[in-house]
C-alpha cells in the first residue's frame, strides 16, 4: 500500500475578503509527481506557501512527511525543497557562489557546502558556467540553478511552483527531464502549473483546483475524458463571429465559446466534415463575412477542462483574485 507523504484536510486561507483556499483537501503518495492544476488566482501558490510553512492556514490541517506544518514547522523545513515562480538567486554572485551560499545557510560546513555545490553544478549541466555571474545566465540556466539550490540538502518532498513559466520550449523539455529523474531518485514532487500539457507529461495524478478547492482529481487521461474527449476547434479571430458560429453549430453538439474561437465534442473525423460543410453552406447567408482562421481536431486543452468543470475558461479570473490568491 502506497504511503501518503503530503496531506491536506480542509485548508482555508483568506486575504481580506478574498478566500484563497476554501476547504482544500488532497493526498500525495510517496515517490510520485502530483500536479496541482489551475489558473492564476486558483490558490496554487497559497497552497504551496502553507505546505512549506511560509503561511499559516486559518483553518484545516496539513502534514508533510508526517510533520504538522503548523506545530512542527522546523521539522517540515528539514525535509523539503522549494523552487518558486521566481528564481531566488543573487545575480552578482557566480553560480558556484550561489550554491555555496545556500549550503552555508543550510548549515553545511564550508568544505561540504563547496563540494555539494560542485556536485549539483555537474548534475544540472552547469559546471562550465559555474564561474560566471548568474546575471549572465539564460532563463533556462537560471531555472536549473534555482532547482539545484532547492536540492542542496536532498529533500523528501520537493515543491515546484510553476517552474517552467517563461521558459522556451527547449528549456521546458530539459526541465521536465530533470523532474522525472528526481522522481526516479525517490523524491516526492508537488508541481503547480497552468499547463495541462505539462501536467500530462509529468504528473502521476492531478488535482484541478478553482476558487481554492479541488473540483476534480485523477490522471491526465481521466480529466481529459471528463472534458469530452477529442474536440473540433474552429479558430475565429473576431469575437462577434464566435457567437454567430456557435449558434449555427449548436445542433451538432454542446458548443463552447472560448477566447480564440469555438469548440464542440468530436465523434471522429465525421464531426470535422460536418462542421466544414455547415460553415461552407452558411457562408453566403447566416455566416456572411465570418473569418475562419483554422479548423481542426485536437485533444482537450486546459480551457476545455476548466470550461467543463467550472463553467469558465482557465484565464477568466479577476485581476484582484489573481494577484492575491495565486
Amino acid at each position: 500500500m502506497a504511503m501518503t507523504v503530503v496531506e491536506a484536510d480542509g485548508l482555508v486561507k483568506s486575504f481580506g475578503t478574498v478566500r484563497a483556499l476554501d476547504g482544500l483537501s488532497l493526498r500525495i503518495e510517496r515517490g510520485s509527481i502530483f500536479g496541482l492544476l489551475g489558473p492564476n488566482g486558483a490558490g496554487k501558490t497559497t497552497a504551496i506557501n502553507v505546505f512549506t510553512t511560509l503561511l499559516s492556514a486559518d483553518a484545516g490541517q496539513a502534514t508533510v512527511a508526517g510533520h504538522d506544518v503548523t506545530h512542527e514547522a522546523a521539522r517540515v523545513r528539514e525535509v523539503i525543497g522549494v523552487t518558486g515562480q521566481f528564481a531566488a538567486l543573487d545575480d552578482n554572485l557566480t553560480g558556484l557562489e550561489n550554491l555555496v551560499l545556500f549550503g552555508r545557510l543550510m548549515k553545511l560546513g564550508r568544505a561540504r557546502a563547496r563540494a555539494r555545490a560542485r556536485e549539483l553544478l555537474e548534475r544540472f549541466d552547469l559546471a562550465d558556467a559555474g564561474g560566471r555571474r548568474v546575471g549572465t545566465y539564460s532563463g533556462g540556466m537560471r531555472r536549473r540553478l534555482d532547482l539545484a539550490a532547492s536540492l542542496t540538502r536532498e529533500p523528501t518532498v520537493l515543491f515546484l511552483d510553476e517552474p517552467t513559466t517563461g521558459l522556451d520550449p527547449r528549456s521546458r523539455i530539459g526541465l521536465w527531464d530533470t523532474v522525472r529523474e528526481l522522481r526516479e531518485r525517490g523524491i516526492t514532487i508537488l508541481l503547480t502549473t497552468q499547463y495541462l500539457a505539462e501536467a500530462d507529461e509529468l504528473a502521476d495524478r492531478i488535482a484541478v483546483i478553482d476558487h481554492g478547492h479541488v473540483v476534480a482529481e485523477g490522471t491526465a487521461a481521466e480529466l481529459k475524458q471528463r472534458a469530452g474527449g477529442s474536440v473540433c476547434h474552429i479558430t475565429l479571430p473576431n469575437a462577434d463571429d464566435r457567437e454567430r458560429v456557435g449558434r449555427e453549430l449548436a445542433d451538432l453538439g454542446e458548443v463552447s465559446i472560448l477566447p480564440d474561437g469555438v469548440s464542440l465534442p468530436a465523434a471522429g473525423p465525421d464531426t470535422l466534415v460536418a462542421v466544414v460543410r455547415r460553415l461552407d453552406a452558411a457562408r453566403d447567408g447566416k455566416l456572411s463575412g465570418v473569418e475562419v482562421e483554422d479548423i481542426g481536431m485536437r485533444r482537450p486543452t486546459l480551457d476545455d477542462v476548466f470550461l467543463r468543470l467550472t463553467g469558465h475558461p482557465a484565464q477568466a479570473r479577476t485581476a484582484g483574485v489573481a494577484e492575491v490568491a495565486r
